[in-house]
């Protein structure tokens, strides 16, 4: 390579110490995480933690298979799965009513509003929801129903809102410029670039609801996990054994559901 040819290079990316530094502090928060928690590493690996976490385990075998029981869960792990199921598709409806406005559609000032609105839903947890709800409807999985679409609907709005934000403004435009009015240009040309991955969301979210639909039941939002928290409150171990497999299997049926779907969705 000649002299001329080097001097028309340009010259090289200024280095950035950006990502560095960020790690560098990444690193020191991990470092002060374990510094500062009072970790008992020695205790958790000793004899007497190893035999008493032996024996609360082999408590659990071997599971209840009586088939009244075996009844009632399936009943229950249906609950569970009917609640998820309403909560993700009321989470849906409300993200996407939400998701507009936060995409900026109506203004900033509608959009700063709605953030903080998103913020709030997703911030406070499911099992808060759901004790706040109970006051108004009482136990049962209508509380726990309504406390996955509530917090769920502060997630999904947030990353539909993303998704709209970050989809290609140019055919859009380009309809509006030919005199689509405003909906149906969305409809038409923003929607569709953005629906496959509102359904991925939706589905990951839908993974996400079984467990916490398994957690809220604990609080008396039924399913399985209001059995679960009754039986092990009267150390009926293998009947919670039972429960416990049964929200196993829950979520690994749904969790291939979901991934065979989304494979669909990307081919």
């Amino acid at each position: 390579m000649n002299r001329a040819a080097t001097k028309a290079m340009p010259a090289p990316p200024p280095r950035s110490w950006s990502g560095w530094l960020m790690a560098l502090a990444l690193a020191a928060l991990v470092a002060a995480s374990f510094a500062t928690l009072p970790l008992k590493w020695r205790d958790f690996a000793s004899a007497d933690a190893v035999r008493s976490m032996a024996e609360f385990l082999g408590g659990f075998a071997p599971p209840e298979l009586g088939t009244n029981f075996l009844l009632k869960t399936a009943n229950a792990t249906l609950e569970t799965l009917a609640m998820s199921a309403l909560g993700t598709l009321l989470a849906v409806a409300a993200g996407l009513a939400l998701a507009l406005p936060g995409a900026g559609r109506f203004g900033r000032p509608a959009r700063a509003l709605v953030r903080v609105a998103l913020n709030v839903l997703r911030s406070v947890p499911e099992l808060v929801w759901a004790s706040i709800l109970m006051i108004a409807a009482g136990l049962g999985p209508f509380a726990g129903t309504m406390a996955l679409a509530v917090h769920t609907a502060g997630v999904l709005g947030r990353l539909f809102a993303d998704a709209l934000e970050n989809a290609a403004p140019h055919p859009e435009q380009s309809l509006r410029a030919n005199g689509a009015a405003p909906m149906a240009a969305f409809f038409y040309a923003t929607l569709p670039q953005t629906l496959p991955q509102m359904l991925s969301y939706t589905l990951y979210r839908w993974e996400n609801n079984i467990r916490a639909a398994a957690i809220l039941g604990v609080v008396g939002a039924g399913g399985l996990g209001q059995m679960l928290k009754y039986h092990l409150s009267l150390f009926q171990m293998e009947a919670a054994a039972t429960v416990i497999v049964a929200m196993l299997l829950l979520v690994a049926l749904v969790d291939a559901v979901s991934f065979a779907t989304r494979r669909a969705l990307t081919r």
